[in-house]
């Protein structure tokens, strides 16, 4: 009998290049991106990738150890994907794959969220948050097109000052209120990394892969894998979608803790010292950002569906499918 997972089978009959749920249904995207963030993969060794990596060209020359399994295969093709980009196979850096966007990212999701920061403390984070989220974007994009290093700089920059910007700005207006009580404009303070970090991380989106609106990126027919040209259409549509994922992605995982520390708070033994404070806050943002990341990423499919008939009409005359696809990215 077949182990199923809310209807789905657990481990179907591999399909290399394919994602192990259907990508039709949001169910589906969300399991599929469960094992996309999974953090156990950061911890592969380099024999077990190369495994992998062997394992899954075995399956392509139709040369496979017997009786290897559905799981075994499911799990190679699990790890590649985790580790390497699927456009370039070059390896991802730990801290900007998305398994490891909880993992080294939650330092700076506590940070943001710190009660009543100082200045300095407000803007540290927020360019540290935002410097990890170019990282992510810029090593997760669609790189089916070269990215001069210059215009990734240029990006970088335009962003941080974004993100610092609406977020001091906010504050400030915050602060200079004199209608507000005290108590009030603490509590308000608590949500000012909602509407900041959704906003500056969207335009991070879009300035860290501003390249591909100007080049375009590949579209492909899927049964046969034959790319068909560059469209900047589908970029501006692959932009589009991760950016509304980095817009979505902050609101689950900012408005959780201010809206469940105060209750923590009340608890003698975490008031008892600023570090179990400090300890029990990154704790339940934590616990946030692991709940957010793969609802937010499961909005829209990674390998994502344009209609010939949007695509530009040089593209539409080198085929005669009805739906062509492209890389989103992450």
């Amino acid at each position: 009998m077949t182990n199923t997972l809310f209807g789905y089978p657990v481990y179907p009959d591999f399909k290399i290049g394919e994602p192990r749920f259907p990508q039709d249904t949001f169910l589906g995207r969300y399991l599929h991106c469960l094992d996309v963030i999974d953090p156990r993969t950061l911890f592969a060794s380099k024999k077990k990738l190369e495994d992998s990596i062997e394992l899954l060209n075995s399956y392509n020359a139709g040369t496979l150890p017997p009786n290897t399994s559905n799981k075994t295969l499911w799990d190679a093709q699990k790890l590649k994907s985790a580790v390497l980009h699927p456009d370039t196979g070059e390896k991802i850096l730990p801290p900007f794959r998305m398994s490891g966007y909880v993992p080294f990212g939650w330092i700076t999701v506590t940070g943001m969220l710190l009660p009543n920061p100082s200045w300095p403390t407000l803007l540290f984070w927020q360019w540290m948050n935002q410097s990890h989220n170019a990282c992510v974007n810029y090593a997760n994009r669609n790189a089916t097109q070269p990215q001069p290093l210059s215009k990734f700089v240029g990006a970088y920059g335009a962003a941080v000052t974004a993100a610092c910007s609406i977020s001091a700005g906010l504050t400030y207006f915050i602060k200079q209120s004199t209608s507000l009580s005290t108590a009030k404009q603490l509590i308000i303070q608590r949500f000012v990394p909602l509407p900041a970090t959704s906003l500056a991380s969207s335009l991070n989106c879009i300035f860290m892969r501003w390249n591909e609106l100007e080049t375009g990126i590949e579209v492909f027919e899927k049964d046969t894998g034959k790319v068909v040209g560059v469209s900047n259409v589908a970029a501006k549509q692959a932009v589009t979608d991760t950016a509304l994922v980095r817009a979505f992605l902050p609101i689950p995982l900012l408005l959780m803790p201010p809206c469940i520390m105060p209750f923590l708070e009340k608890l003698e033994w975490v008031r008892k010292t600023k570090t179990r404070h400090v300890l029990v806050n990154a704790v339940v943002c934590t616990f946030a950002f692991a709940v957010s990341l793969p609802v937010a990423l499961a909005l829209f499919p990674q390998e994502s569906i344009i209609p010939r008939e949007q695509l530009e009409p040089e593209l539409q005359q080198k085929t005669k499918q009805a739906q062509l696809y492209y890389n989103k990215g992450l």
